[in-house]
């Protein structure tokens, strides 16, 4: 079963995860958990989590969300620059590769569909477990809806176009 997804994941995806060092054991991971935490404090520390700031951003009522957002394209476009510019290695010495994938109108709609869901709900993937950590427990739905809506796309990714 596990080597059949993770050939259908080799298929899928544009860029599988093809680490040469494998990580080992608990303690291995306590990196990932630290940054999770840390990523969390700053969404619940930069009001990222509220639900009044993003209903003020879809409202048109406040900068905050939108000076947030356009801080990390900023952010990001620099990084894949310098990535790019200096052939930036990984951590374990791996060339960092970056596709470029063509334009498909699918990701117009799921954007959309992600916009809405945004709206409607006041919470996207990153920061529900912050919202549910600082105490929105209701937060919960949303996040069993997102896992309903992946198990979803992968259960008829092949008769979805692409």
């Amino acid at each position: 079963m596990l080597k059949a997804q993770d050939e259908f994941i080799e298929q899928a995806c544009d860029a599988p995860n093809s680490q040469i060092k494998q990580e080992k054991g608990v303690a291995a991971y306590l990196k990932y958990l630290f940054a999770g935490l840390f990523f969390g404090v700053i969404l619940v520390k930069g009001e990222i989590i509220s639900w009044l700031r993003i209903q003020e951003m879809f409202r048109f009522q406040s900068f905050h969300m939108y000076g947030v957002i356009g801080s990390a394209i900023v952010v990001g476009a620099i990084s894949v620059w310098v990535i790019r510019k200096f052939n930036v290695k990984t951590l374990a010495g791996e060339e960092v590769v970056i596709v470029k994938k063509p334009f498909q109108w699918g990701n117009v709609w799921g954007g959309l569909l992600f916009g809405l869901g945004w709206g409607i709900t006041g919470a996207c993937p990153g920061p529900l477990f912050a919202q549910i950590g600082s105490g929105s427990t209701f937060v919960i739905v949303t996040l069993l809806s997102a896992i309903a809506g992946t198990w979803t796309y992968g259960k008829f990714y092949k008769k979805l176009p692409h």
